[in-house]
């Protein structure tokens, strides 16, 4: 928090003081990311495993890392990926304190829980914002210049 207010970034009165990957996600958002992939693609890895999701943990304790990344191009985030988790009982964890955190009750993903415990492979998964991909080819500013019927023309 006091990292974010030299920094001059506002945050919003719903952050609070105690919420970690809160504060790193506004840091990461307002002073890192518009600076990264201007001069060559940028990749981030190797985030705090407090910010895993669905992502596999490497290492114990306070040095663990969740296995992901984001590449940046010009200032934008144009994809993430990460190597999937496999492991049932480590969902159901992150599920249940996610859940004894958040305000909104998260439902049981059965199908993915069932896909883990009968042996889902070592596997990984990338996705690419391909309209940011096109206002970048094109460049363009904005995404809403690329997208036909936007949120709020639609």
């Amino acid at each position: 928090m006091a990292l974010a207010r030299r920094s001059g970034v506002s945050a919003p009165e719903s952050l609070h003081s105690d919420d970690r990957d809160g504060w790193l996600n506004l840091l990461l958002a307002e002073r890192v990311e518009p600076h990264l992939g201007h001069d060559r693609p940028t990749f981030v890895f190797d985030y705090p495993a407090s910010q895993a999701a669905l992502a596999r943990v490497r290492g114990a304790g306070p040095t663990s890392v969740a296995e992901r990344f984001e590449l940046y191009v010009d200032g934008i985030e144009l994809c993430n990926g990460y190597h999937e988790l496999t492991d049932a009982a480590e969902l159901v964890t992150r599920i249940h304190r996610e859940a004894s955190t958040s305000e909104k009750q998260i439902p049981e993903p059965t199908r993915l829980l069932a896909a883990m415990e009968s042996g889902l492979p070592a596997c990984a998964g990338v996705a690419l914002g391909f309209d940011r991909l096109l206002m970048l080819c094109l460049g363009h500013d904005s995404v809403r210049q690329i997208i036909p019927f936007s949120f709020e023309t639609a």
